[in-house]
């Protein structure tokens, strides 16, 4: 075909971030056709709702019918933002089974079943591209999925969730409780009326099992990534990590374990003020490489809202056009190493235990003992006083998580120990 036939691309979804995807199509027509070298034609957007009021956008584009719109054998460009689970994977199946591409910014359905779309694709010929599932704007996926491919990454971690790192940002610098500071990011537009996907971790888990996918070469489920989320974060373990000169954040972390299987979790976690990710403010995001030859690289930015994941779309569907005009491809799923789930007990790290405990003569020495029976060292400790009961805080050096969970386990058992000991990894060796 001339370079002024147009390629057509179907869009599935109009929210925040279709519809500003739909009026960059529009308005940027003239740039992303000299960046294609082809004509990009916007030729339906299917929506749930025909009736609502869309600025900008031709309310002839509009339809309901997105099986019809996602299945048109004429398209060559499907891009999907409706998320969720189905019928997302319906309708990404559909247009891979009619020759489209697809590009993709749902997190949850490639975390659970990303496989299944990956396969598709490849039996097709087609491309599936998805650098809005993870942290918006920020180019995370193609430098996993292309740039470090000559390198071996061992490590891969980062704030991936903006809606948590506003909280928890705001109760480090304002000395507020969670609740409070969670209805203020309600209000800002931070957090949904329902927050549960960002508060207990299950979007950030997600972005995790396909980042340790990308990394490590080998499929990771959603269900196989440990998640803690911050709910349980008081204002006490702020005050405590910035007397142990850390902060707070929501950390997934993939890394490559000692025997060759992948640790990948979710988790809150104090990070020392001298480590890049302490500083990230707000509701911004952040991601942390580390690889062999490379060394550390660090990646900063907006990672949500209509304006900066359309830019990650906009990005993947020039990318997909240009191979489109040439015949060629992308890469497609990596998943020649095959590397296993690190076992929970098995993930080393250290930890921050607090507790309250009686305030009498060796308390603190039987602490210790429980720590050393399960070959837990400690680092540091810590003790404030408060009468009859003080505060102790205990820094573990490397440990494995059991030989943590084991000494926790005497400790709740001991009379001169509270129930309620709090227990946060630190990142760090």
């Amino acid at each position: 075909m001339g370079k002024s036939t147009p390629l057509k691309v179907a869009l599935l979804g109009c929210g925040v971030v279709g519809s500003q995807v739909a009026r960059q199509l529009l308005e940027q027509a003239d740039d992303l056709r000299a960046r294609v070298g082809r004509p990009l034609d916007l030729v339906g957007i299917a929506v749930r709702r025909l009736n609502v009021e869309r600025p900008g956008i031709d309310s002839a584009l509009l339809t309901d019918d997105a099986i019809g719109l996602a299945s048109r054998p004429d398209v060559d460009l499907v891009i999907e933002l409706m998320g969720g689970i189905e019928p997302a994977r319906t309708l990404i199946l559909a247009a891979i089974n009619a020759g489209s591409s697809v590009i993709t910014a749902n997190k949850a359905l490639l975390a659970e079943d990303g496989p299944t779309i990956y396969s598709a694709a490849e039996e097709a010929g087609v491309d599936v591209y998805f650098e809005a599932a993870v942290a918006g704007a920020i180019p995370i996926v193609r430098p996993l999925r292309e740039s470090l491919v000559g390198d071996e990454v061992t490590a891969v971690m980062g704030i991936v969730n903006g809606t948590t790192n506003f909280i928890l940002d705001k109760m480090h610098t304002d000395g507020a409780d969670f609740d409070d500071v969670l209805a203020e990011a309600q209000r800002l537009g931070y957090a949904e009326s329902d927050p549960t996907a960002d508060v207990e971790g299950f979007d950030a888990a997600a972005k995790a099992a396909i980042l340790a996918s990308l990394a490590f070469h080998s499929r990771v489920k959603l269900s196989e990534v440990s998640r803690e989320g911050i709910t349980g974060v008081k204002s006490a373990d702020i005050q405590a990590a910035k007397e142990m000169g850390c902060v707070i954040k929501l950390l997934a972390r993939c890394a490559l374990s000692e025997d060759g299987t992948i640790a990948v979790g979710v988790h809150p976690t104090m990070v020392p003020v001298a480590h890049p990710l302490a500083s990230i403010p707000g509701a911004y995001n952040a991601i942390f490489i580390e690889s062999r030859n490379a060394g550390r690289l660090m990646f900063m930015g907006k990672g949500a809202g209509g304006s900066p994941t359309a830019s990650a779309v906009l990005g993947d569907l020039v990318t997909a056009a240009r191979n489109r005009v040439r015949g060629s491809r992308g890469p497609g799923e990596s998943i020649y190493s095959g590397r296993a789930i690190t076992a929970a007990g098995e993930v080393r790290s250290r930890y921050y235990a607090s507790m309250t405990v009686h305030d009498e003569p060796g308390v603190l020495a039987q602490v210790a003992t429980a720590f050393a029976r399960h070959g837990v060292s400690l680092q540091a400790v810590r003790q404030e006083s408060t009468g009859e009961q003080a505060r102790l805080g205990v820094m573990t050096h490397l440990a494995l998580h059991r030989e943590v969970d084991g000494a926790i386990a005497d400790l709740n058992s001991m009379p001169e120990v509270h129930p309620g000991i709090s227990l946060m990894r630190v990142e760090g060796a």
